[in-house]
């Protein structure tokens, strides 16, 4: 995984630096790294590491609480000058197709993991090795991690990068994502 582009991306949490990531510069759905301009390299970083949801992150979705996650990080990196990773592997790892075949499923009654398996796939398919390969080539040693998800949590701390702080991103349930959340803490272990 190496950089192949990056240019500068002004959005409402100011300027960011974006950087493309892929094993060929003609990936098309490669890696994102974004670098907000007041970043400056240092023993903290604020971090988020992010797995792409279109639904969420594009649509407003409020089957989860994805794309209220995104926003808020930005803004918490804006007002520190952080990073986040936008990492592209859809509906834990299952892609989109299968993610609406999954919504099916827990529209009949099942939670996100139950769906996932019944589909053959694994309760959260998503790996973070990426990310580290990402975090290492940016110079980033240690980190405070915007996240739940005690995953993104072992993933970096069976690394040489040093989570200095957890910091936890909780966005009010709505009735559309209840049992969505209540699935994150019950069945995936999430910190809120």
């Amino acid at each position: 995984m190496i950089k192949q582009g990056n240019a500068t991306i002004p959005t409402q949490w100011g300027t960011f630096n974006m950087i493309a990531y892929a094993n060929n510069p003609g990936e098309p759905s490669p890696h994102l790294a974004l670098v907000h301009e007041n970043y400056v390299p240092s023993e903290n970083t604020l971090l988020r590491i992010h797995s792409e949801c279109l639904t969420g992150d594009i649509f407003g979705s409020k089957r989860c609480d994805c794309g209220e996650q995104l926003m808020n990080s930005l803004a918490m990196i804006a007002k520190e000058g952080g990073v986040l990773l936008y990492l592209r592997q859809e509906g834990r790892g299952i892609g989109l197709i299968n993610k609406l075949k999954a919504y099916n499923l827990q529209d009949d009654g099942l939670n996100t993991a139950d769906a996932n398996t019944h589909l053959g796939f694994k309760e959260d398919g998503r790996q973070y090795g990426v990310a580290l390969e990402m975090i290492k080539d940016l110079g980033i040693k240690k980190i405070r991690l915007i996240t739940n998800n005690p995953l993104k949590v072992a993933a970096i701390a069976d690394s040489e990068i040093e989570i200095v702080d957890r910091v936890p991103i909780v966005i009010p349930t709505v009735e559309e994502n209840e049992f969505y959340i209540q699935t994150k803490k019950e069945v995936f272990g999430h910190l809120f």
